[in-house]
């Protein structure tokens, strides 16, 4: 079972939400999807509204902090696939699985898939 490296895994989270977001949103777009559409994923995945996503990039909240006051969804054990090499369901390390379902549901409202069919349980 491959596993990120555990430097790797401190130097993201470290990372502000804030810096990575705008990728998130470039990637979407560029894919035809809008920032309600991305805002909307997110907000399924951690609970986080798209008011509260704003003041998380506002306060430069990490992706530590980020993961640790996100209130999971009970369906993200149905987020599996593979982002960036690794199998999401495979991940050990918890912090870095949540934040690869994170990458996982990004990565499918990019290629298009319906909107249904990413959050794992209807609306």
């Amino acid at each position: 079972m491959k596993q990120p490296p555990p430097e790797s895994i401190e130097r993201v989270r470290k990372m502000t939400f804030a810096s990575i977001y705008p990728l998130y949103l470039a990637r979407v777009e560029k894919n035809g999807k809008t920032e309600q559409d991305l805002q909307k994923v997110i907000h399924w995945l951690t609970g986080y509204t798209a008011k509260k996503q704003q003041a998380l990039i506002q306060d430069g909240v990490t992706f530590d902090t980020f993961v640790k006051k996100a209130k999971f969804h009970p369906n993200a054990h149905l987020i599996t696939g593979v982002v960036c090499g690794y199998r999401v369901e495979d991940i050990e390390d918890p912090f870095m699985r949540k934040l690869r379902q994170l990458e996982k549901l990004i990565d499918e409202l990019a290629r298009g898939k319906k909107m249904e069919s990413i959050l794992r349980s209807g609306e």
